[in-house]
């Protein structure tokens, strides 16, 4: 059994939340999207394995407890991609967070 610590939160570094807007880090942006559905860390994983295939993703965080999907990506991404993928895992883009 794990606790979420800051270190898992929506945040960014900089201490700032995830509201829809889109925040540079590291040379890419991070977005953070609300997804309906996940109940365990097998939905997690479904949801993270799926968009990690989109083009230009990075690195994707999944947290069923707060249905929050935080996704790095090289650059702005398209949201009907992210759509798609979301649909594919079984699971519903509520939208940007």
């Amino acid at each position: 059994m794990t606790s979420q610590t800051s270190s898992t939160s929506c945040c960014t570094p900089a201490g700032t939340c995830g509201t829809g807007a889109q925040a540079d880090v590291r040379n890419g942006i991070t977005t953070v999207y609300k997804v309906t559905g996940m109940t365990c860390g097998h939905c997690e994983g479904a949801v993270a394995q799926e968009l990690s295939a989109v083009a230009g993703v990075t690195s994707v965080k999944a947290a069923a407890a707060t249905g929050l999907v935080t996704v790095a990506s090289a650059g702005p991404l398209d949201d009907e991609a992210v759509r798609a993928a979301v649909d594919e895992a079984g699971y519903e883009l509520a939208g940007r967070a």
